[in-house]
């Protein structure tokens, strides 16, 4: 009978679905999506890719997992707001954050919306149209417009953020794009000649905030009157 060491029995006791989970979350934002392979995981977590595929069936679950964990954590940081309004913007600058913290985050949730966190998120952007006042016939696509802008922009967001890792280079490449738009005729493309002059330098965070503002706008314009 094959007895276990006592170090292989630290490592089996020490393996979890969570450990794994966290164990990707660490190699993802150091190598990246392609650098996560069970090979690679199961190094770093001092096993074998065999006790990983125990709780883990392929890397789309690790990756929605992992993903899953990041908004829950990100989530979990936000105060809770009396203000159904000024809590749909914290939940939204939270993810934010999150997903520049972690860029692959904002592309891997999609692979499984059932996700506990995920499922936490959804509900919660409805539970405060709710509170606002939305009427229901107007209240699904007041959610999708909140959803799809907060996950959608916000892993854009990180996504260009991973393509341009340093600040000089997103400079350039913005500065690159206003030179262009520049050199077009004013009368026939007015509004990028004149976005031209906005586009270098300015604060992905504060336009992201403005977007929200203008859903919310748009939301309360839902609103029945108070008679």
């Amino acid at each position: 009978m094959t007895r276990k060491t006592p170090s292989s029995e630290r490592r089996s006791h020490a393996l979890s679905r969570e450990a794994i989970v966290e164990g990707a979350i660490e190699l993802l934002d150091t190598e990246g999506e392609r650098g996560l392979t069970f090979r690679a995981l199961a190094a770093r977590l001092c096993t074998g890719a065999g006790a990983i595929y125990w709780y883990i069936s392929d890397k789309d679950e690790l990756m929605a997992a992992a993903a899953d964990h990041v908004l829950g954590l990100a989530l979990a940081t936000v105060r809770e707001e009396s203000d159904p309004r000024a809590a749909i913007r914290a939940d939204a600058l939270a993810l934010f954050d999150a997903f520049e913290a972690h860029p692959w985050a904002g592309t891997s949730l999609s692979l499984d919306p059932q996700q506990s966190a995920m499922v936490r998120f959804l509900e919660r952007i409805g539970s405060r149209l709710i509170t606002i006042g939305v009427p229901p016939q107007a209240r699904f696509d007041a959610w999708s417009a909140c959803v799809n802008y907060i996950l959608g922009v916000a892993g854009q967001n990180a996504a260009q953020a991973r393509s341009h890792p340093h600040e000089a280079s997103r400079n350039a490449t913005l500065q690159a794009v206003a030179d262009s738009w520049k050199r077009l005729d004013p009368t026939t493309h007015p509004f990028l000649h004149e976005t031209a002059t906005h586009l270098p330098g300015h604060d992905d965070r504060a336009q992201y905030l403005a977007g929200i503002e203008l859903i919310l706008a748009g939301v309360d314009r839902t609103l029945v009157p108070v008679r």
